[in-house]
């Protein structure tokens, strides 16, 4: 085996949960997670409401504490600062900013590279410059760099939350329900967006999403949570509707014909 083959196999995960679980006010929301990314997947979790995706990426991001068990991102645990420019965030709000907020896409972007250990630093200015302009270049905004986001469409601010966290350098980014509000074209845009990202950038998405036709058109993988990991493996492979409510313990209340006939219509309709 060469070098550059043993060095690609003793990289660390990029993350990397090992029997996991997590507690909010008392109830028990995650039980014995176990999950490992690599380097540029785009992976999706879905799962009903409730059933704990949310806090899965809150204790990804050192927010809530486990129970028991442990995340690492890059070998390192949550909120070390070894991992603060490897990390990007964007959760379901970060598009929805105040209408009274007078603030650009190039300066939105800008707030990406601010950190605390460089907040008053001047040395990497052009640097910073440089990963702004590129993060903007890679969500298709040139043409409206220099204009208030107030005046943009919902998909172009999501686009722009997104450059904000390309050009921390993050090389993973956490999504949580980045499809909501905005209209088919734009989800479509969007979603190759972050496919383009994985392949061409290099980049590893965990994406939360209740658009499981989305998840399942785009994600390398998919993940089916509820309180426990009830699927994880290629997308191609995720359960039908049928196999999936038998994972959840759900049975039919109609008679079988008229239940099939429900499900073969609703499959038809995800192809």
């Amino acid at each position: 085996m060469d070098t550059k083959s043993e060095t690609i196999l003793s990289d660390p995960p990029v993350l990397r949960i090992e029997n996991l679980s997590v507690r909010r006010s008392g109830k028990l929301i995650l039980k014995d997670i176990d999950l490992t990314l690599t380097n540029g997947e785009f992976v999706g979790i879905v799962g009903p409401n409730g059933s704990g995706k949310s806090t899965l990426l809150l204790t990804i991001l050192g927010i809530l504490k486990p129970e028991k068990g442990f995340v690492k991102i890059h070998d390192n645990l949550p909120m070390s600062p070894r991992i603060y420019d490897k990390l990007g965030w964007v959760s379901q709000a970060a598009s929805h900013l105040p209408k009274n907020v007078r603030i650009t896409v190039r300066e939105l972007v800008h707030l990406g590279t601010i950190k605390v250990g460089n907040m008053f630093m001047e040395s990497d200015k052009k640097g910073a410059r440089e990963r702004v302009g590129n993060a903007i270049k890679m969500v298709g905004l040139e043409d409206v760099a220099d204009v208030s986001i107030d005046r943009l469409s919902g998909g172009q601010r999501q686009r722009a939350v997104i450059a904000r966290a390309l050009a921390s350098k993050s090389d993973f980014i956490l999504f949580d329900e980045p499809l909501v509000g905005i209209d088919r074209e734009t989800r479509n845009d969007l979603l190759k967006l972050l496919d383009d990202l994985c392949h061409n950038e290099g980049k590893t998405i965990l994406m939360v999403s209740h658009d499981l036709t989305a998840i399942r058109q785009t994600a390398h993988r998919m993940i089916y949570l509820e309180e426990s990991i009830r699927f994880d493996g290629p997308t191609e492979d995720f359960p039908d509707l049928v196999s999936l409510a038998n994972l959840r313990g759900i049975k039919p209340v109609h008679s079988d014909n008229h239940t099939e006939n429900l499900l073969v219509n609703f499959n038809e309709k995800l192809k």
